[in-house]
């Protein structure tokens, strides 16, 4: 967690640098934003799941090396770091660097980060990625990288992980609009990550398992958007149910 904490604050506050500094991005952006997390009726009756509310900052920026996008999340954040979970306090982070090499081929590196009293998990791949811009508002970028996982019950070589981002930004009714999914398809994750020694099956349950959000985006002004989003994830978040919930966002802009 301190990792990835200092390297968003290192990133985030080299956003701010001086027009000389030769850390000043081509562009860049950064919100605060509150949310509320719906599991929907058959992901609570199946998983037992909670309702919760999080803040969140978040920030992104351009180089003419590269990428960079973050966030921090503080989860239930009126309850206790003590309390018993789903309740308890929790934090999650997540860090996005991609490093140009060639004609929009990146290197690409990714962490994610949560941890509560119970339990924590840090998912790591680097691989390589490809980023298409349009000339009409939308941008597309696939992944594909080898996957390591340490977490309360397992460390080491986890397979791999292949997905995408998609972003497509359109004016409706003269107002500013954005459709964003983010998209994670992890495969041939290894056995005792999911299979007890006694062959049943554990945490996430297979080999392979999927994680993302669809989302759909009011952009009101330069300083405030809100935002709609479905998540999913099937054989994931320690679950072998398909799992899914709306999240509710405001976020304000700097």
């Amino acid at each position: 967690m301190n990792k990835i904490f200092m390297l968003f604050l290192l990133i985030i506050s080299s956003l701010y640098a001086q027009e000389s500094s030769s850390l000043k991005p081509n562009y860049y952006y950064a919100n605060v934003n509150v949310n509320y997390l719906d599991w929907l009726s058959k992901t609570q009756e199946l998983e037992s799941k909670d309702d919760f509310l999080y803040f969140g900052v978040e920030g992104g920026a351009n180089w003419d090396e590269g990428d960079f996008y973050g966030f921090l999340n503080l989860e239930n954040p009126f309850q206790s770091y003590t309390d018993e979970d789903p309740h308890s306090l929790r934090f999650t982070a997540f860090a996005d660097v991609d490093i140009n090499i060639k004609n929009n081929f990146k290197i690409h590196i990714q962490d994610y980060h949560l941890h509560s009293e119970s339990f924590y998990v840090n998912d790591f791949v680097v691989g390589a990625s490809y980023k298409y811009m349009s000339d009409f508002g939308l941008w597309f970028r696939p992944f594909l990288g080898v996957h390591f996982t340490n977490d309360t019950y397992y460390d080491g070589f986890n397979g791999y992980m292949t997905g995408w981002l998609f972003s497509y930004n359109f004016k409706l009714f003269d107002q500013d609009f954005n459709i964003f999914q983010w998209n994670e398809i992890e495969f041939a994750r290894e056995k005792d990550f999911y299979k007890a020694d006694d062959g049943s099956r554990i945490g996430d349950s297979e080999s392979w398992g999927l994680n993302g959000a669809l989302s759909f985006w009011w952009l009101i002004n330069k300083s405030f958007s809100t935002g709609l989003q479905y998540r999913y994830a099937d054989n994931k978040l320690g679950s072998a149910e398909y799992q899914s919930a709306f999240i509710y966002t405001a976020r304000y802009h700097f």
